[in-house]
C-alpha cells in the first residue's frame, strides 16, 4: 500500500508543480454562504489539489470556516461532475451532527446521510445506506469498525475532520484512513501537532503520502535534530517541503476585521464550608504525592488522579463525597445568580466542563430557578445531540451544557 501511493502521489505532484502559483476558482453558485477573502483562498487551495488529485492538511484556527470551505469543495466536485460517488467524511461522534447542519444551511442540495450505527446493527447493508448520497458521515469508530465494507465502495475523497484522531500511526484509526481507496484525503485540524513531529507525519502519510514515505527516514533527518536542537535549520527545510500541501493560518493573520477576544477571569472563593473541606483533602493529597514524586514515572497515574481529584473538589464537593451534597459551591451559585440576567438582555450562554456529574448538579440548579437549557455530553447519541444543538441555535433555550 505504502509503496503504491507513494508511486502515484509522485506522479500527480507533477501536475501541482506546473501551475507555479495557484489561480483563483470561482466559489460555486450553489453554494448559499459568502465566503470571506481568506475563505475563497482556502477554498481554491482545495480545488487546486482536488483537481491535480493530491490530498492536503487544512490546519487553520478554530472559527475561521474549514468546515464551509470544505463543504464549498464538495459543492465544486459535484458542479463537475454530479454522478460521481460521495465525499466520505469520518468526523467525532460530538461533531457529526455539526456537519450535517452545516450541510443542510450552506448546501441544502447536497444529499447527506449520516451513518449512526453499524451496517451489522442496521440490518441494511452499506451501499444501501449511501445509494445517492453526495455526503456521507460517519464516527471514526464506526469508520473503522465497518472499514471492509467502506473500503468496498468507490468515494470522490475522504475528509477527516478533528483528524487529531488518527495521529497515531500505531493505531487502527489511522491504518483504516492509510489504507481506504479514495483519489484525495484532507486532513481538518487545528492541532496538526500536538506532542512531537511524528503526529505531524501520521497526517502527512495519510494525505500526501509519497512526500514522507519513511518513517524512520524522517525521524532520522527530521523530527531528532529538530526536537533534540542540533540542527535548527531542518526546521525550514521541513516547513518549505510541507508548504504545498498544508495551510495554516492564525485569526490573527486573516481575520483582522473580527474584533479581538475580551477574556475575563473571575476568582471566586469557596464558601466556607467547602474550604475547610477542600483544605483537608488538598494536606492529604500533598503529601500523598510528594512521596510519590520519587519514582514518577511508575507513579504519573496516581499523581494525575490526586490532581483530578482536587480540580472536581474545587467545583463542587459532592463530586468527591457524595454525602456533602448540600455543601454550597460558590461557582454554582454565581451561575445561577448570573444566568438570569444574560438571559433577559437576549444573550446565550455556553458552559464547559469536563466533568459530566458538575452539568447534572448545575442543570439541576438551572431547573430550580426557571432557565430553560440544552444539554450535550458525550453520552449522548447522534439524534440527541442534534437535537440539543437546534434547539440551543434556534433559541428555543439560552444555555447549553
Amino acid at each position: 500500500v505504502v509503496v503504491r501511493q507513494a508511486r502515484e502521489w509522485k506522479r500527480q505532484i507533477e501536475g501541482l508543480r506546473s501551475l507555479g502559483t495557484l489561480a483563483p476558482i470561482p466559489v460555486p453558485t450553489t453554494l448559499q454562504a459568502e465566503l470571506r477573502p481568506y475563505q475563497q483562498d482556502g477554498f481554491s487551495w482545495l480545488a487546486t489539489l482536488y483537481t491535480h488529485r493530491l490530498g492536503g492538511i487544512l490546519a487553520d484556527d478554530m472559527g475561521l470556516g474549514k468546515t464551509v470551505e470544505t463543504i464549498a469543495l464538495i459543492c465544486h466536485s459535484r458542479s463537475d461532475d454530479p454522478q460521481a460517488p460521495p465525499f466520505l467524511v469520518v468526523a467525532p461522534a460530538s461533531v457529526m451532527s455539526n456537519w450535517a447542519t452545516e450541510i443542510e444551511r450552506f448546501a441544502p442540495h447536497l444529499n447527506a446521510v449520516v451513518l449512526t450505527d453499524t451496517a451489522a446493527k442496521s440490518g441494511i447493508d452499506l451501499d444501501e445506506r449511501v445509494a445517492g448520497a453526495d455526503v456521507v458521515i460517519t464516527s471514526y469508530t464506526l469508520f473503522r469498525l465497518d472499514f471492509d465494507r467502506h473500503d468496498e465502495l468507490a468515494w470522490s475523497g475522504l475528509i477527516l475532520d478533528e483528524a487529531q484522531y488518527v495521529k497515531n500511526r500505531q493505531a487502527k484509526t489511522y491504518q483504516c484512513a492509510r489504507r481506504l481507496a479514495a483519489p484525495i484525503k484532507l486532513a481538518i485540524t487545528g492541532t496538526p501537532m500536538e506532542n512531537n513531529l511524528m503526529e505531524l507525519w501520521s497526517l502527512l502519510s495519510v494525505t500526501a503520502p509519497g512526500l514522507f514515505p519513511s518513517p524512520v527516514a524522517f525521524t532520522d533527518y527530521f523530527r531528532k535534530p529538530i526536537e533534540s536542537g542540533s540542527a535548527p535549520d531542518r526546521l525550514a527545510v521541513l516547513r518549505r517541503r510541507i508548504k504545498p500541501v498544508m495551510l495554516r493560518r492564525t485569526k490573527d493573520q486573516v481575520a483582522i476585521d473580527l474584533p479581538p477576544k475580551q477574556e475575563q477571569a473571575l476568582v471566586l472563593d469557596l464558601a466556607a464550608r467547602h474550604r475547610k473541606i477542600y483544605d483537608t483533602r488538598l494536606a492529604r493529597e500533598r503529601q500523598k504525592v510528594l512521596g510519590l514524586l520519587g519514582d514518577w514515572e511508575k507513579n504519573r497515574f496516581q499523581v494525575f488522579r490526586s490532581l483530578s481529584l482536587l480540580r472536581q473538589l474545587s467545583l463542587h464537593a459532592s463530586l468527591v463525597d457524595e454525602s456533602h451534597h448540600g455543601v454550597a459551591s460558590s461557582k454554582v451559585d454565581y451561575l445561577t445568580e448570573q444566568l438570569p440576567t444574560l438571559v433577559a438582555e437576549g444573550h446565550n450562554a455556553l458552559v464547559f466542563s469536563q466533568f459530566t456529574r458538575f452539568l447534572h448538579i448545575l442543570a439541576a440548579h438551572l431547573d430550580k430557578v426557571g432557565i430553560a437549557y440544552s444539554y450535550l455530553d458525550g453520552s449522548m447519541n447522534a439524534a440527541g445531540r442534534a437535537e440539543a444543538v437546534r434547539r440551543f441555535t434556534s433559541g428555543e433555550t439560552e444555555e447549553i451544557g
